[in-house]
């Protein structure tokens, strides 16, 4: 390894004296070129600080400062397309006003260099951006973006920068986006002055989700003395009394180079970022200094107790059980690498999977229906801090808890953790580093981001490998080692919090009293010039949000700019165990078999359909073979990366009314345990165990819980499920499996006294579904190991169960149908074909319906569906590009901007399903008469073909995303959609795309 560095070096060096560009020869892979970089080196006003090379990661790390702002960069040189840039602020807000959040809204919508509003959500139709977001945390804000193309890179790169550095900060924006105080009717002065904004709607929003209400108090009252102490995001009540005055005072202390950080990864030439970083944007500063510091929380002398209230969960399984616990200790600081890695890791020990303490001690206990809201470990904060506890408790039992937890932490310093537990934990960061996702930069800046923001070295914080041996090499030490941190940091601490929160069934009545309150305190301060004021801006805000905007003034890639060439997978598919198709994909996996699975449920009978999803859920948790539940999962976290089963419905790509419905069974792991997991295959397959009755009413209602707490932030997804349920033979299956029907059962089996009726329809399901009857594999992995791959895949196939005899499909009307073989250059994409036998309902009629769920809320989540045209059909890729010409140009704008509402747009689904939706929207019937307004206004054709393109180039990004060598293929799997068909779509969009193609 290091003479190939030396030796690239030793020839890249030359190169570099004679031309700065010369050197990036792209038959040298990124991580190598940047071990040219020398300390002391200097480049476009930055000079390098560090070099070091990763190679577990594959990466070269090169830290800079800048020399005029003294802003911090680290460039992270990894051989990946890819590429992802962030800039970093640490934001210490004092009061709950919300001002960091509020700003990075602000600062969006329209800069110096690029006036026009909103230019960011402009972008998103100017760019094929892989990634582009904006964060707010408790001490610092972030903005990243990735994209795969260098012109791009460089746009959004100065919209960014500019964005950032140089924003308008407009009181009219501030006050679309933070609050403002306007008629319920805009245009009618004699209507109420209510509270509206983006942000108070959301945070309205987030304070209905009680897991987050607890998380948050959590940190609130375990760090109080600083910025910790307050809501960065914003309490609804707080937002109102921020000013705008206040907001720019803030963006000038904190939005400074002095106080950034700087962070570029990928395989784009560093000299680039640094020389346009330096131009547009630190040249124009001077060194100031920062007085963002966060102090370390004062240590309490002894343990302290909060109790809290939230709204009633409608969906719980039983009522009278709603109070959540948790005792929460206060760690060391993050800075300190290596003792926050042995924290995560004892964290885990201690919470994770059946075989930890806790897990045995809280979970099984029956007190609780699931852990509390974060739990584990939480190295956001300067200090990390532990949590544990249980949710759906009743009241009476806190105190029990408390003594379940200190009784354990006593167990733990006796007994410590087995051997085999600790090893599970290494090899599973052994495969994480292994495993590579498309995403990488963007987990990169996410992992590092908390630690660099508090001065801590984020090079290190990438060095894992030196971590684990140094882990291991003190447990060899001293076999006491983890015993000795439990007892310092959760037995003789005395920073220690108990945070208890039980529900009131007038809780959200009384927050909107307070608002009320609020508001009514606000409107009396007024005086009727102030009044007058507040509606003619009100005018003019709405006068400035419908006026066709000038974005002239921002980049734009045209599809021209388009990669012409279509990527394509050479698969190969040959037949197991005579009959069953398994499909191979060499990729570059490194070191790491993905394995996948299909099976029908077409000879389900119908009264077991709505138990597929908990079967799913257990299936892989319930012990099998001569291995118990306990076994089976500490079998599973050291020999695989995870074993996984979910309900699989697939829409036809020709035809609306017809699907596949199936089980999808997926794994992974390294190269060296492929026998081990498939032999973990083939007795779940064979021998899944199904008598434990205790452990499986664990399963029940820890499900339950969590789909109960899932729907305040997916609740745009369920709306828009059930008002697809009617349009399509799959809608039916696709609400019982995955809307709100499924939350109704699981919370009606979770209040069930006696559970054994549930347990016994798994047998009966397994019947149908684990055997090789429909049954179709892939397995995605490095050429060199595909021989024994293939051994290991036919001899669990034929070690697996065949009915006897052969059953029939419960609903008559199945069709078969083959994957289209096409030639693609002189290549095959695929040897063989793949029979799969789909669901066609020939009497099916579409209805219309209308559904209302009523849930103690104070936003609305919406859906309205449209039942179009298949995939294959021609005008299938012309809806598409409409679902996003509405959303950027309509849709956003009424129900965002004007509305208030934190999201809303529209979309067109694989299955031909268009759909409208708003996300924490303080409208409801306001919004679905939007809806109908944007298809007025597309038939209208109020959109220039300019409008066009840029929709274009948005459903591209979208078409176009990279695919890790994980997930190469696995559309072939899924459905019969081959290249050839994803060549149709893109040449749909734009007949200008060329019809030649490259392979991989």
């Amino acid at each position: 390894m290091w003479s190939r560095y030396r030796a690239a070096a030793g020839l890249l060096s030359r190169g570099r004296s004679l031309n700065q560009k010369s050197w990036r020869w792209k038959s040298v892979p990124a991580n190598e070129r940047a071990l040219l970089y020398r300390v002391g080196e200097q480049i476009h006003g930055f000079t390098v600080t560090q070099v070091t090379a990763v190679p577990e990661l594959f990466l070269t790390a090169v830290k800079l400062s800048h020399d005029t702002t003294g802003a911090r960069y680290l460039h992270v040189a990894r051989e990946d397309s890819n590429n992802l840039f962030s800039l970093q602020f640490r934001t210490t807000p004092m009061d709950s006003t919300g001002v960091p959040h509020i700003l990075e809204h602000t600062v969006l919508c329209g800069s110096q260099q690029y006036p026009c509003r909103d230019p960011f959500f402009k972008m998103l139709n100017r760019s094929l951006s892989t990634f582009m977001n904006a964060f707010t945390a408790s001490d610092y804000t972030l903005y990243p973006f990735s994209t795969q193309n260098p012109k791009d890179f460089r746009n959004l790169l100065s919209v960014y920068l500019d964005a950032a550095f140089f924003p308008c900060l407009r009181q009219l924006d501030f006050w679309q986006e933070g609050w403002r105080l306007e008629h319920e009717n805009p245009t009618d002065p004699q209507t109420p002055l209510i509270f509206k904004g983006v942000v108070f709607n959301e945070m309205k929003g987030a304070f209905t989700d009680n897991e987050r209400v607890f998380a948050q108090h959590l940190q609130n009252k375990l760090l109080p003395d600083h910025t910790y102490g307050v809501v960065s995001g914003g309490h609804p009540l707080s937002i109102p009394d921020l000013t705008w005055e206040q907001l720019k005072q803030f963006h000038a202390s904190h939005y400074h180079p002095s106080n950034s950080r700087f962070f570029t990864y990928g395989n784009f030439p560093l000299e680039h970022h640094l020389k346009q970083i330096h131009e547009e944007a630190l040249v124009k500063f001077e060194r100031i200094e920062s007085k963002t510091d966060i102090p370390k929380q004062k240590i309490w002398e002894k343990p302290q107790e909060h109790h809290i209230t939230c709204g009633l969960d409608s969906f719980a399984s039983d009522p009278s059980k709603q109070t959540t616990v948790s005792v929460s200790y206060l760690l060391t600081d993050i800075t300190d690498i290596f003792e926050t890695f042995t924290l995560s890791l004892l964290s885990s020990l201690l919470v994770d999977g059946p075989n930890s303490p806790f897990y045995k001690a809280l979970i099984e206990s029956g007190v609780g229906t699931d852990f509390s809201p974060d739990v584990g470990f939480n190295g956001s904060t300067r200090e990390a801090y532990f949590s544990v506890g249980l949710q759906g408790i009743a009241e009476r039992d806190i105190e029990t808890v408390k003594q379940i937890i200190a009784r354990t932490v006593d167990e733990v310093i006796t007994k410590g953790f087995e051997e085999d537990r600790i090893e599970a934990l290494l090899h599973k960061i052994e495969i994480q580093l292994k495993h590579q996702s498309t995403s990488f930069g963007l987990a990169l800046t996410s992992y590092i981001a908390s630690c660099w923001n508090q001065d801590g070295d984020p090079v290190e914080l990438l060095k894992i490998a030196d971590k684990v041996s140094q882990f291991r090499q003190c447990l060899k030490e001293n076999p006491t080692f983890l015993q000795e941190k439990v007892k310092m940091y959760f037995k003789d601490n005395p920073h220690r919090l108990t945070l208890s929160m039980s529900p009131e069934e007038d809780y959200y009545d009384k927050q909107a009293k307070l608002e009320a309150e609020k508001l009514k305190k606000k409107v009396n301060a007024l005086s009727e010039e102030e009044k007058t004021q507040i509606f003619e801006k009100g005018l003019e805000l709405i006068d400035l949000q419908s006026k066709p905007q000038d974005t002239s003034c921002l980049p734009a890639l045209k599809v021209s700019d388009i990669e012409p060439k279509i990527p394509f997978t050479v698969l190969e598919t040959t037949f197991a165990a005579d009959e069953v198709p398994v499909q191979y994909c060499s990729q570059p996996t490194n070191g790491v078999v993905y394995f996948r699975a299909v099976s029908s449920l077409n000879t389900l009978p119908e009264e077991l359909k709505p138990y597929v999803p908990l079967f799913c859920n257990v299936i892989t948790k319930l012990g099998c073979g001569a291995l118990d539940y306990r076994e089976q999962a500490q079998r599973i976290e050291l020999k695989t990366g995870g074993m996984s089963v979910s309900p699989h419905i697939i829409p036809d790509d020709s035809h609306l009314d017809v699907y596949e419905q199936g089980v999808l069974f997926s794994s992974l792991c390294l190269d060296r345990n492929l026998p081990d997991m498939m032999h973990l295959w083939s007795e779940i397959f064979n021998n899944p165990r199904f008598e434990e009755e205790e452990h499986f009413r664990v399963l029940v209602k820890k499900t339950a819980q969590e789909l109960s707490n899932g729907i305040p932030d997916c609740g745009h997804l369920y709306a828009s499920i059930r008002a697809s349920k009617n349009l399509t033979p799959s809608g039916e299956l696709q609400e019982m499996f995955s809307g709100m029907d499924q939350v109704k059962l699981m919370k009606r089996i979770a209040e069930m006294p006696d559970i054994k009726p549930i347990l016994r329809k798994l047998p009966r399901i397994k019947k149908y579904l684990l055997n090789s009857d429909n049954i179709r594999c892939s397995v995605n992995a490095a050429p060199q190991q595909m021989s024994e791959a293939s051994k290991e895949i036919e001899k669990f196939l034929k070690g697996i169960t065949r009915s006897k005899k052969e059953r029939k499909p419960v609903r008559p009307h199945v069709i078969e149908k083959s994957s289209e073989v096409r030639p693609v250059g002189s290549k095959m994409l695929s040897s063989l074909q793949i029979t799969r036998k789909l669901i066609n309902d020939p009497t099916f009629k579409p209805c219309p319906m209308k559904t209302h769920f009523v849930l103690p809320f104070p936003v609305n989540y919406i859906g309205e569906c449209v039942r179009t045209v298949p995939y294959t059909a021609t005008d299938y890729a012309s809806l598409r590009i409409l679902a996003r010409l509405m959303t950027s140009k309509f849709l956003h704008r009424e129900i965002r901007e004007k509305g208030g509402a934190y999201g809303g747009g529209a979309k067109l689904s694989h299955n031909g399903i268009f759909t409208f939706y708003s996300y924490r929207d303080p409208n409801s019937l306001a919004t679905l008469k939007t809806f109908e307004k944007a298809v007025e206004w597309a038939k209208s054709g109020e959109f220039t073909q300019e409008d066009i393109d840029e929709a274009k180039l948005a459903v591209f990004a979208a078409v176009d995303a990279p695919i890790a060598p994980s997930d190469k293929g696995i559309l072939q799997l899924g459905r019969a959609l081959v290249g050839w068909l994803y060549l149709a779509q893109k040449i749909r969009i734009s007949p200008k795309i060329p019809h030649g193609s490259n392979d991989e």
